[in-house]
């Protein structure tokens, strides 16, 4: 059964930190394409930061230079350290296993709002999301 469970949300003043967790279990996440993503209402979703089954690693340049993902292959969670952080950042934060559209199955998508993709990417699972909130 799969799953992906975030946390770490909460609220801090601008200038602070928050570190999110995804705790993953159903597969192996060493080698697998994850990504952290965010959804603020009435705005376009944004692909924040991309883990790719070979370990390289991309951010979107509003978050470029802040932001650091990281995984723990033991623990099986992927981590996004948010440093620096600004108002713009408030958004509900949610992780997901990316894929490729070429496999693409007609998945809806979590019906969040942000589709069944971004990018280059389709959602294949994904979690509740955490709020995080900057003022």
């Amino acid at each position: 059964h799969v799953q992906l469970v975030e946390s770490g949300g909460g609220s801090v003043q601008a200038g602070g930190s928050l570190r999110l967790s995804c705790t993953v279990s159903g597969f192996e996440i060493y080698n697998t394409e994850m990504g952290w993503y965010r959804q603020v209402p009435g705005k376009e979703c944004e692909l924040v930061s991309i883990k790719s089954g070979r370990g390289e690693i991309r951010y979107s340049d509003s978050v470029k230079g802040r932001f650091t993902i990281s995984q723990d292959n033991a623990k099986n969670t992927l981590d996004l350290q948010m440093n620096d952080l600004k108002p713009e950042d408030t958004a509900l934060y949610y992780c997901a296993w990316l894929k490729t559209w070429g496999s693409y199955d007609n998945n809806p998508g979590p019906g969040n709002g942000c589709g069944a993709g971004l990018g280059n990417w389709y959602f294949g699972y994904w979690g509740h999301g955490t709020q995080v909130t900057v003022s």
